[in-house]
């Protein structure tokens, strides 16, 4: 290791000793509860609203809380004592919200779906809490949820554990808040933030720990369905993701997927996770913000590396996803600032298939077309060969720029055969359809030159590299920083900084 690396590392060291400090504190803090306010929800630590709320009806095990809920008004809290409550021994058994209804559990409260259960909160009630529970033992089927299971709109999960279920833990609805809950070891996602027909907008995901989902491994199951991570979103209008400790999830961390727009996410702890710590793909406008990426996409890289694979599998992974200022949100690019990289496989990965775009039999979201074009059978010949359709019909990576930020990798690493510790912008070689008017290197040379993609102001540790254009085209950082690319401007090498 160099030594730019160890003194780069040593403090890195130290901001990682402080962070964890400062979650053992929460931790601490979250054992004693007061009556006023609930758990945070950090896993290994208490949750629950130790008292019932006055007015509240008291649930203990062995009360039919689906009865309970049925047979009172909307806005009623429910309190269910200590002790493991369950609920019809049929996989349907499941607790229908109606509007405003509150659902907290006291210290020690576990809603366990025992393995028969499919779902423990349904219906698309509004403005549902649950808060102080621990829900484990559901077996939700793929691409559904426990809790939220129909996208019930201005829900408030806080303070709970959700565990050891089959599916995602949860769904979400617009205008959700997912507050200070741990989310672990669920079968495919921590969250799944997905409504049949789209239409999600205004989420906040603050303080949760998300940790070791996807234990289903369903990338293994079904290659390519892009269809597990810690938590994954679809087509969601506004989302702050903000202040969680996103770790060891088997694959992605988080992954964004299809037309999202407007996104924040900024103040996270993303380490550990077997494939990209952010995958944001065919999606738009995001501000990453001083956020930690530490040894994400490990597990992925060797196993990509040692098949011989050259593709540069990277901590963040934009694929098709750029700024767009026609569509309205806080930013108009995607603006990657002030975070810092250590020990991840690779760095920044900007990436767009030639062949991926709206009518595309190449494309695998089939049933989707970008957020500029309807109806999608517009994109077709000979129309697609003009504008607007010519451009609006493919997701761009466009408009991102990467500065200040730190990256620094010890190219030791296990597995490394040359192949981590780079920064990419690239696209593959158009081939297909046949009708295509982005076949041969058109696509290549707009990401790399033409589509206002920068990378400035940054600051590196160890022996990066740099892949532009394709996969076969690596550079040196004197070449990165040379004509034509003049990328990196005014950022440090080392000791050395180059402006």
């Amino acid at each position: 290791m160099s030594s730019g690396i160890a003194q780069r590392s040593t403090g890195t060291r130290v901001l990682y000793a402080a962070l964890s400090v400062l979650l053992l504190q929460v931790a601490v803090e979250n054992t004693a509860v007061a009556s006023e306010e609930p758990t945070r929800g950090v896993c290994g630590t208490t949750v629950g609203v130790p008292s019932a709320p006055e007015g509240a009806q008291v649930v203990d095990p062995g009360t039919d809380l689906t009865d309970k809920t049925r047979f009172s008004p909307p806005g009623t809290t429910f309190w269910l004592s200590p002790g493991e409550h369950h609920l019809s021994p049929d996989q349907f058994g499941q607790v229908m919200p109606k509007d405003g209804n509150v659902y907290l559990g006291a210290p020690g409260a576990v809603l366990n779906g025992r393995g028969i259960n499919r779902a423990a909160f349904t219906t698309s009630a509004k403005d549902v809490v649950i808060r102080g529970l621990t829900i484990r033992g559901f077996v939700a089927e793929r691409d559904q949820g426990v809790v939220n299971h129909d996208s019930g709109e201005r829900w408030t999960i806080e303070g709970n554990v959700i565990e050891d279920n089959d599916g995602a833990g949860m769904m979400t609805g617009s205008g959700q808040r997912v507050i200070g809950n741990c989310l672990r070891n669920n079968g495919q996602y921590g969250i799944n933030a997905y409504r049949f027909g789209g239409g999600l907008a205004d989420l906040v995901i603050e303080g949760n720990e998300i940790s070791g989902n996807n234990t289903g491994d369903w990338e293994t199951k079904i290659p390519g369905c892009g269809c597990s991570g810690g938590a994954k979103f679809w087509a969601v209008n506004g989302a702050d993701i903000t202040g969680n400790w996103v770790h060891h999830n088997h694959g992605v961390g988080l992954w964004a997927d299809t037309n999202n727009n407007d996104f924040l996410i900024q103040d996270n702890l993303i380490e550990d996770n077997a494939s990209e710590g952010l995958f944001y793909e065919i999606s738009y406008n995001l501000e990453l913000i001083g956020n930690t990426f530490n040894r994400n996409a490990l597990v992925q890289g060797r196993n990509r590396a040692a098949k011989g694979d050259n593709f540069p599998v990277a901590a963040v992974y934009l694929s098709e996803s750029g700024g767009e200022p026609r569509l309205p949100a806080r930013t108009s690019r995607i603006d990657i600032r002030g975070n810092m990289f250590s020990d991840n496989w690779s760095g920044i990965t900007l990436w767009e298939n030639a062949d991926r775009f709206c009518n595309s039999p190449a494309n695998t979201s089939t049933l989707s077309c970008t957020a500029l074009v309807s109806p999608t059978s517009s994109c077709s010949d000979p129309g697609i060969a003009t504008e607007p359709l010519y451009g609006d019909c493919r997701w761009k990576t466009q408009r991102v720029s990467v500065h200040e930020n730190t990256f620094e990798f010890d190219s030791s690493m296990e597995g490394c055969l040359g192949m981590c510790g780079r920064m990419a912008v690239l696209s593959n070689y158009g081939t297909f359809p046949a009708w295509s008017p982005y076949r041969g290197a058109v696509i290549s040379e707009a990401i790399t030159f033409r589509q206002e993609n920068r990378w400035y102001d940054n600051q590196y540790y160890g022996p990066w590299t740099f892949v532009a254009h394709d996969t076969s085209r690596r550079l040196t950082a004197a070449q990165w920083q040379a004509a034509p690319y003049l990328q990196d401007t005014c950022s440090g090498f080392g000791e050395t900084v180059t402006c």
